[in-house]
């Protein structure tokens, strides 16, 4: 059944992968986005920078055409016939004749006024009693109206002392009487000698002369052009719905002293680009605005450019990550596992890796690893065996031993009676058999001392012998782990290289962008005025390039310490490893100092083994000489006394046969744990 692959997040191969995958995506995004939004705003400001200028043309288009009524107003105010035609119908004295020659001379001046202007709809002298048969107008027009509305716009004329004041654009007109929507200039005619004789002037333009000033102003596709009064009203607007109502922009929310566009927000949220212009005519500002969007549509195109780029970077970025977690990521988690399988006793894991780089070199070094320790893994367990069947041995002799000296025992027990019953006869003999017997005791004991300190010495020598034997497997393994990490830290050194090699094609990347932004800029240079705003752009281009040339020398100058910090390991460790190898031939000395004290013991033990020869001997001439004087009671007593001595001494061989015995059942334990510990390795 195939194992089931699951991505391990704390891998090497992982790591790198959304290392190298983060960078690439977020360094194109910053890129795409930064150029994106510098586009977007260089564009509304020159979009911002042109309107403006126009509204200002607009501006002065409409302040000439205002001061052009100003100053017919103005004319009819000091013009002495007119003036003397005013009196001469408000005097009471007037003939009738003179009054109508008056009054025609008044309707065909308001005519003649009317006639040479398209743009008027009418021309009003207004009495200031509201009454129609006391007012002229000129040909065409309705009459006079007095409801309140057209009372408060007369009393607004009144306040101005003379001045001229303009009504915003109305529907119907100032009366509310036409079918088109019309603009009102209001002037008081004073006559300071004759206040009867004051009218008002209403000078009625058609709101179309407005839009045709206004014709070839255009803010974007769906802007729109108003004018609006000091409260922030539309005095002027292509829509007569929107006449007398309240702008939700208006010149309020803008700065003072402001001459170039803003971005404000329209009801429905999205941004508006306004321009306006104060009219010096009047109290009125002429605002433009229009939806950003109209004018940043081109830098549109340059977002989708930036999302396909960010893609190309992203798949770009996978292709780049897939090929390093197969090439480092993978071999390095298959070699983990198989260290793993070999930890838990299976020395039969190998690896396939075929290539020559590092990766394969690691593998090739694993595999030789293990077939290494399954040969020792091999001999530890016949050398295992061998001294579980030498310690199976060593336990039969010993219980062999312990038989023979519990017969020796029993035997010396039967001999000291029958020689206790000759006590009366070696009574003269004792003094010479004590002491001989004394001087054997002596030298029994010595015997038995110096073996059991031998036996004892060869125990330790033993024991030392196997702690040096561990201590140079150890040394030996520490000596491995040191070559690892040399060739470990060749690795990393390797791939800090790689990542340099890697750096290196986006470095030119970087100087690629300069140079094409260079001639970006060198283009729109020979484009002129219409490529000032790429020159921004490609200036921004440029220092977003030399921006990430920082950040990536900021890389390679990190990899660089890595490295360097990568070669003081490999410097300590090659310093390291000549103490770990004086170590070893240290240990090793030791362990033959070990074998050869064991050498000199069991040469001792043999000239032991002599001497209680020689000891038993001298037991034997004993006998024979208690045997020779046994008729005399001296010899009789040397005979038990001699007797007793055996016997002491066959008790304590007895003692030291178990004792050894319990030494053999010892070491027969320990073989068989060291043959349970190496099954568990299946070499």
């Amino acid at each position: 059944m195939q194992r089931r692959r699951f991505i391990n997040f704390s891998s090497v191969g992982v790591k790198l992968f959304v290392i190298l995958f983060c960078t690439i995506v977020l360094l194109s995004s910053v890129l795409g986005l930064t150029s994106y939004y510098a586009a977007k705003g260089i564009i509304t400001d020159e979009v911002a920078a042109a309107s403006s200028q126009s509204i200002v043309q607009a501006a002065d288009k409409l302040d000439f055409l205002f001061a052009e009524y100003e100053a017919l107003s103005r004319q009819f105010a000091v013009d002495p016939a007119l003036k003397a035609d005013m009196e001469t119908v408000n005097l009471p004295t007037a003939g009738t004749v003179a009054r109508a020659a008056a009054e025609d001379r008044i309707r065909r001046k308001l005519d003649s006024v009317r006639g040479s202007d398209e743009r008027l709809l009418g021309v009003r002298l207004v009495a200031r009693s509201m009454v129609d048969a006391e007012s002229y107008k000129s040909t065409g027009i309705s009459g006079v109206r007095s409801d309140e509305g057209i009372l408060a716009r007369m009393k607004e004329i009144d306040n101005a002392k003379g001045n001229p004041v303009w009504f915003p654009v109305r529907a119907k007109g100032f009366f509310d009487a036409y079918s088109q929507s019309a603009m009102t200039m209001g002037r008081l005619l004073r006559n300071i000698q004759n206040p009867a004789a004051e009218y008002y002037m209403l000078i009625e333009v058609k709101g179309q002369a407005l839009t045709d000033v206004l014709s070839n102003l255009h803010i974007g596709l769906a802007g729109e052009i108003r004018i609006l009064d000091s409260s922030g009203r539309v005095a002027y607007s292509a829509d007569d719905v929107l006449l007398g109502q309240a702008s939700y922009i208006h010149t309020g929310e803008l700065k003072a002293g402001e001459q170039t566009g803003v971005q404000k927000k329209e009801e429905q949220g999205s941004p508006q680009l306004v321009v306006y212009q104060p009219l010096s005519t009047a109290d009125w500002t002429l605002l433009g605005y229009a939806p950003v969007s109209d004018f940043t549509r081109s830098a549109d195109r340059l977002l989708y450019i930036t999302l396909l780029v960010v893609l190309a970077a992203a798949l770009i970025g996978l292709v780049i990550g897939y090929v390093l977690v197969r090439l480092i990521g993978r071999p390095l988690g298959k070699l983990a596992r198989l260290m793993e399988e070999g930890e838990r006793g299976n020395l039969q894991v190998r690896t396939s890796f075929k290539g020559q780089d590092e990766i394969g070199r690691l593998g090739h070094s694993f595999n030789r690893m293990m077939e290494q320790i399954s040969r020792m893994a091999g001999q530890s367990s016949s050398s295992a065996a061998e001294v579980l069947a030498t310690s199976a041995q060593l336990v039969a002799a010993s219980g062999a031993i312990s038989g023979q000296a519990s017969e020796v025992a029993t035997a010396t027990g039967e001999i000291a009676g029958g020689a206790a019953s000759l006590a009366a006869e070696a009574e003269s003999s004792n003094a010479k058999v004590e002491l001989m017997g004394g001087k054997t005791s002596e030298v029994a004991e010595n015997n038995a001392v110096m073996a059991a300190s031998a036996r004892k010495v060869m125990e330790v020598s033993d024991q030392g012998a196997e702690r040096m034997k561990k201590l140079v497997s150890q040394s030996e393994g520490v000596l491995k782990l040191m070559d690892l990490i040399q060739e470990n830290s060749a690795m990393l050194r390797d791939s800090t290289v790689l990542i340099r090699s890697i750096l290196s094609p986006m470095i030119a990347m970087n100087k690629q962008t300069n140079i094409l932004a260079l001639n970006a800029s060198i283009e729109a240079v020979r484009a002129g005025a219409a490529g000032r705003g790429f020159i921004v752009i490609a200036n921004e281009i440029r220092e977003l390039a030399n921006q990430s040339s920082e950040s990536i020398a900021s890389v390679s100058r990190i990899t660089g310490e890595i490295s360097g910090h990568i070669e003081n390991t490999v410097k300590v460790v090659n310093e390291a490893a000549p103490m770990f190898d004086s170590q070893l031939a240290s240990v090793r000395e030791s362990s033959l100092i070990f074998g050869s004290v064991r050498a000199e013991m069991e040469v001792f033990s043999g000239v032991l083994n002599q001497s209680s020869a020689a000891v038993s001997e001298l037991t034997e001439y004993q006998q024979q000489l208690g045997q020779s004087m046994a008729s005399v009671i001296s010899v009789v007593q040397q005979t038990s006394a001699s007797t007793e001595e055996v016997a002491s001494m066959s008790s304590q061989q007895f003692t030291v046969s178990r004792e050894l015995v319990a030494l053999s059942h010892r070491l027969e334990g320990l073989a068989e744990q060291l043959k349970q510990s190496m099954i568990s390795f299946q070499g």
